[in-house]
């Protein structure tokens, strides 16, 4: 495997690509099944039981998974008022669990009726606040009324309460205060363009000073980013959040998932220098990384060149992340962009490099590996060209002899004709030749 001098120069921190550095290391964690106790508590309200719900229907077949999983919701969502969904859970579990966990006719009614209660005093509440004509009153009337349709799981009415508070606001934290319960309802129901256009009022309030409701903002934009797969951008939003966020904003996402989100997105979107400067370098986001270790390992080794340890990072958390609400959709995606572009930087500093050494350093064989760079080559994306029966990889750099020899002769014509100025202009003044304009009479 030969260097390349020249195309070294960004990569010089880097140590051999592919070497393992054993010293000082933390282990490569085992693919663990998802501690969904532990998962949980990182949660509260409906997106607790919809991730447990989630899981639930994604975990492969695993019974005891599916089971467990189903348990907790069941027991999470007799703690609030949403009897059609503890139906539906009740459906899924189908007496499995026995009959603790059966159908509770008497606990759905009385929900019920007290629901219904409930709904008919606001009623009458938000009709005489709307005779008297008290916005405050109006606006905490449609608030409770979403608050109300949000916990029985009428999401669309929820919504719509919340943002008839709009018109009955009167400072810039009701405005702000409408927008959070706009936003957390949006990400609820997946409708991630409200996600945006709210995020985007709230940021626009002179009064959003808030650190907390900042990084709440930013949160809940980098959420919507992911979701239209424009993972840069996401990145960027899940960088820029203080910890000072904390469990605060737990009904939406924990601290974990902003480390998580965040540094795939960057690996998968970030080039060299960004990501040191803004992920590697970044003391805030270094907070967030020090909740996940394996993430935090893998950008390192990503960075540091270690290729088969950030792979085997990746393959490790792989089935967990399949697991995860908002990124399951999006986890093939990141980590084929993040192989690419390790392919992509193990070749750059070099002008030849042996297929087989590569092929170890990334735990494939030859010939998976060829049609992967091959594929590269073809899109535009490694300057090289495989020599198939030896197995080794070129790098087609520019002939530097002959670029010096023709920027030589383009300066050399440029030189050339300012002199030729220079000389007639001098000309010009010697012999006292000045252009005046004629004058009209």
């Amino acid at each position: 495997m030969e260097r390349d001098d020249e195309a070294s120069g960004p990569m010089m921190e880097m140590c051999t690509n592919g070497s393992e550095e054993t010293s000082n290391r933390r282990p490569i964690i085992s693919g663990e099944p998802l501690d969904i106790e532990a998962y949980s508590a990182l949660y509260k309200g409906r997106t607790k039981i919809m991730r447990l719900l989630f899981i639930a229907n994604h975990c492969g077949g695993n019974l005891t998974i599916q089971l467990e999983a189903l348990r907790m919701a069941y027991d999470e969502i007799k703690k609030g008022e949403n009897t059609q969904l503890f139906r539906e859970v009740v459906s899924k579990i189908n007496g499995k669990l026995g009959d603790t966990y059966g159908m509770d006719s008497a606990w759905c009614e009385s929900v019920d009726r007290r629901a219904e209660q409930k709904k008919a005093k606001l009623e009458n509440e938000l009709s005489s606040y709307r005779t008297n004509l008290i916005k405050e009153s109006i606006r905490m009337g449609y608030n409770d009324f979403g608050d109300f349709y949000y916990a029985c799981g009428l999401l669309g009415d929820a919504f719509k309460n919340y943002i008839r508070t709009r018109d009955y606001c009167t400072t810039g934290k009701h405005i702000i205060h409408m927008c959070m319960n706009a936003i957390l309802v949006s990400i609820e129901m997946g409708q991630f363009t409200h996600v945006t256009s709210y995020v985007n009022k709230a940021e626009q309030n002179p009064e959003t000073s808030d650190p907390i409701v900042v990084a709440k903002l930013r949160c809940a934009s980098g959420l919507a980013h992911l979701e239209l797969k424009k993972y840069k951008l996401a990145a960027r939003k899940f960088l820029d959040v203080n910890p000072e966020l904390g469990n605060s904003y737990n009904e939406v996402i924990a601290p974990q998932d902003v480390a998580t989100y965040g540094g795939l997105c960057a690996l998968a979107s970030f080039d060299r220098s960004e990501l040191k400067q803004k992920v590697i370098d970044n003391i805030n986001f270094r907070n967030f990384l020090e909740l996940v270790p394996e993430v935090r390992e893998l950008i390192n080794d990503f960075y540091s060149s270690r290729y088969a340890s950030c792979l085997e990072y990746l393959a490790s958390l792989k089935a967990n992340l399949l697991l995860d609400i908002h990124l399951h959709d999006h986890v093939d995606t990141l980590y084929d962009q993040i192989r690419k572009k390790a392919l992509i930087q193990y070749t750059l500093p070099f002008v030849s490099v042996d297929l087989s050494r590569m092929a170890d350093a990334f735990k494939t064989s030859v010939s998976g590996l060829e049609k992967e760079l091959e594929a590269l080559i073809t899109d535009n994306q490694i300057q090289a060209r495989i020599d198939s029966h030896n197995k080794i990889l070129y790098a087609r750099h520019a002939d530097q002899r002959n670029a010096t020899f023709q920027k030589v002769l383009q300066m050399g014509d440029e030189f050339d004709r300012d002199v030729r100025s220079m000389l007639l202009r001098a000309n010009l003044l010697k012999h006292e030749y000045h252009a005046r304009t004629s004058r009209k009479l």
